[in-house]
């Protein structure tokens, strides 16, 4: 499969800020029972970020580092949106975040980046990215952009992946 076609994908109508705010709400609710099947004490926030609602846990406690771990986050987020679906009868694309578990990855996302880079600056005409969630490729598109390079999405499922290269 070529880059990703935009034209390709199913029409989708952006939800409003009070339908974002509904979201994070109903996915609070549905988190907030999981930690307490859990035994599990955090903090929740909630935000509207970049057209998506985006759902922090935080704690000082080391339990949460439990569910922290980035393809934990990953399981828990897309149970969250599953859901957030079934209460409102909406497509959600809410993000999760546990323990700070988004940053670091973007951090690792960045080193990813930037191993790329460099074999681009010792001659290679692109570098390809393993494959990695939709959030986490928004993730280095954006990163991409920052540093002035091309990327394209290539694959299908979850083979889908990043290719990056020099404009």
């Amino acid at each position: 499969m070529t880059g990703e076609n935009i034209a390709e994908r199913p029409e989708r109508t952006e939800p409003s800020i009070e339908q974002l705010e509904h979201e994070g709400d109903v996915a609070a609710d549905f988190i907030e029972g999981l930690l307490d099947i859990a035994d599990v004490d955090g903090d929740l926030n909630l935000d509207v970020r970049q057209g998506r609602a985006y759902v922090s846990v935080e704690s000082e406690a080391e339990d949460i580092s439990v569910l922290s771990d980035p393809d934990t986050v990953q399981a828990l987020q897309e149970l969250t949106r599953l859901a957030v679906q079934n209460k409102t009868g909406a497509f959600s694309r809410l993000i999760l975040d546990v323990g700070g578990s988004r940053d670091a990855r973007r951090r690792q996302l960045e080193k990813l980046v930037d191993a790329a880079l460099v074999k681009l600056d010792e001659g290679a005409s692109k570098a390809s990215l393993p494959a990695m969630s939709s959030y986490e490729r928004k993730l280095v598109h954006d990163i991409v952009a920052d540093r002035n390079l091309i990327s394209e999405s290539y694959g299908e499922g979850t083979d889908r992946h990043t290719v990056i290269r020099r404009r």
